[in-house]
């Protein structure tokens, strides 16, 4: 921190840098989670203009579990001893 008390402009650099990283990776996170339960639910050949009910049930089920092994993941990641 700077002698005023307000972050440095290298400070603020990195956390700009680090926010920025933050939206990649969400981003791409939400890609991968769309195309993931999109090829698993939908069929290839549409029949139907809206989700029936079997595709409805299948993606929140889908994005549901995707999820919980994000987190999971995460935090087994975070809690790995550093080396």
């Amino acid at each position: 921190m700077a002698a005023k008390g307000g972050p440095t402009n290298l400070e603020k650099e990195q956390m700009f840098g680090m926010a920025e990283k933050e939206m990649e990776y969400r981003v791409e996170l939400f890609n991968k989670l769309t195309q993931t339960c999109f090829d698993k639910c939908i069929e290839k050949r549409y029949k139907e203009a809206e989700l029936n009910m079997g595709e409805n049930s299948c993606i929140d089920r889908c994005v549901s579990k995707y999820w919980q092994v994000t987190n999971l993941v995460g935090q087994m990641l975070g809690n790995r001893p550093q080396m």
